[in-house]
């Protein structure tokens, strides 16, 4: 049973900027050591300390709160430090939990590690569920934590987007949908994977003549079975100026679904194996 912490400790007002290892998490290690502030505007990781659980058998854990900023995920983790008091034994801590961020009136929430879109600059206060264990176990602590992080970073500019004629479906009924898909910037080429993808529980069909869109092939060869409520899109020719367009066809039964899509794409950085980024489309709901 998770021991319940004795103290919860609010940060102080200010921020610390940590390596990109901070926001590797869960994981099991401790805080790497803060480095000098970053420049205002210039992308960063930023930390504040969050709190220290205590247990009643010596355990503690010191949470930090991490905050990417500057492009277009702003990305939440919870790094510890965690022992028992009078033991010589080297923990490795493991967070895992939920956190929410308040930011200009409105509030984000998200899982631990976890993005969301980023919405800018400006102060977040930040709040952590977190539950705190160690390798080698001797230390399990549930709490809350909160910090506060002023990030400076300009929220990046979307490179892509992408639009669609409407965006509500009928029971029992077939809808025909076109998508546009573009790419706004000089920066990357003309290659994306544009897919879409309804509930599977639902009985939802999505299909199209495009010849650039498959149904997911799925199983073990030579099985040749697809997934009838999701389609997959390469798409070849995008430029600034030349948008591609995708027509769909979505069949709902009596039951309702949802349909969400997203867009995945290239930004070349020479051979650069991590480039490029994802981008949510809009969210088709059921009336």
């Amino acid at each position: 049973m998770p021991i319940r912490p004795t103290t919860v400790l609010k940060a102080f007002t200010g921020v610390m900027a940590l390596p990109l290892l901070a926001l590797v998490a869960p994981a099991w290690g401790r805080p790497p050591a803060a480095l000098p502030a970053s420049a205002a505007g210039e992308p960063a990781t930023l930390c504040a300390p969050a709190g220290t659980l205590r247990g009643a058998d010596g355990e503690y854990a010191q949470i930090g709160l991490c905050a990417d900023s500057g492009g277009l995920r702003l990305t939440l983790s919870a790094p510890a430090s965690c022992g028992r008091a009078g033991s010589g034994t080297t923990y490795g801590c493991r967070t895992t939990g939920t956190w929410t961020a308040r930011h200009a009136g409105n509030t984000l929430t998200g899982t631990l590690p976890g993005p969301v879109e980023y919405p800018g600059p400006g102060t977040y206060d930040l709040t952590a569920s977190v539950h705190v264990r160690s390798q080698p176990a001797g230390v399990d602590l549930q709490g809350t934590v909160q910090a506060s992080l002023t990030m400076t970073a300009p929220r990046a500019e979307p490179t892509h987007a992408i639009t669609v004629n409407r965006t509500t479906l009928g029971r029992a009924t077939t809808t025909t949908l076109t998508y546009t898909i573009r790419r706004d910037s000089e920066d990357g080429d003309g290659s994306a994977r544009f897919g879409l993808i309804g509930e599977e529980a639902s009985g939802t069909r999505i299909s199209t003549t495009d010849p650039r869109c498959v149904n997911p092939l799925v199983g073990h060869r030579p099985q040749t079975t697809r997934l009838p409520h999701a389609l997959d899109c390469a798409l070849t020719r995008l430029q600034p100026g030349r948008p591609e367009k995708v027509t769909v066809r979505v069949s709902l039964g009596p039951e309702c679904s949802t349909v969400v899509s997203k867009l995945g794409y290239w930004m070349p950085d020479g051979q650069t194996l991590y480039t490029g980024g994802m981008l949510p489309g809009p969210k088709l709901t059921c009336v």
